[in-house]
């Protein structure tokens, strides 16, 4: 697996990753770290890899866009001093554009969803062991819903980041697709967003696979 002992996991985003985690910092006990995939990420690598003791903060903030990332990323990110961070960001940056179509202050466009992005990330990237990019989703298989469609822009923004930072990069929409046969989206998530547990699994799983963690591991 590419975290190592001791390491610090840093894990930021919107309401997929708060999830309740506690304030000021969700770092402890199980419930700081909120009810999602943040927690789900923590109690597999401390079920999996004891020997390793890796430290997971969850820092999401719900309602967030990549601006206002841009005002918390000192504290909540330099501060911290992370080996590793995880950021998942974008859902709200495309949610505006459709939920609040008439207030366009609120709409964080492509073009500065990926500047902002690049410079945020330009900050701390030296800085770090690992780097890891997770798109943004919608949970509705017809990829040419209008939000569908904008959301796949923002994760191919996303992805082209990964690539010129040399970043893990988790296709979240694309773990999500391979339920479509079997599931019907609203059974996750009724409102396309804010997926329950068996989602937040399907994160927590796309996650841990990109950073090559072993399911069957068993230490020796």
């Amino acid at each position: 697996m590419r975290l190592q002992a001791r390491q610090k996991l840093v894990m930021i985003g919107d309401s997929i990753t708060d999830c309740g985690r506690q304030r000021p910092v969700g770092e402890g006990s199980s419930e700081a770290l909120g009810s999602g995939y943040v927690a789900l990420v923590d109690g597999w690598l401390r079920a999996a890899y004891p020997d390793l003791g890796i430290r997971v903060v969850n820092m999401g903030t719900s309602g967030d866009t990549v601006r206002h990332l841009a005002t918390r990323w000192q504290t909540d990110v330099l501060d911290l001093h992370p080996d590793w961070l995880s950021v998942m960001i974008g859902i709200n940056d495309v949610w505006r554009q459709f939920d609040h179509p008439l207030q366009p202050e609120s709409h964080v466009l492509p073009e500065e969803y990926e500047q902002t992005l690049r410079t945020l990330l330009g900050q701390v990237r030296d800085r770090l062991s690992g780097l890891v990019l997770m798109t943004p989703f919608y949970l509705e298989p017809n990829k040419e819903d209008a939000m569908r469609r904008r959301m796949d822009e923002y994760g191919r923004i996303v992805k082209r980041v990964a690539d010129d930072l040399n970043a893990v990069f988790v296709d979240t929409q694309a773990a999500f697709d391979t339920l479509w046969a079997y599931t019907y989206p609203s059974s996750i998530a009724l409102d396309r967003v804010h997926p329950d547990l068996a989602g937040h699994t399907v994160l927590a799983r796309a996650f841990l696979n990109a950073v090559g963690f072993d399911f069957n591991r068993r230490r020796q």
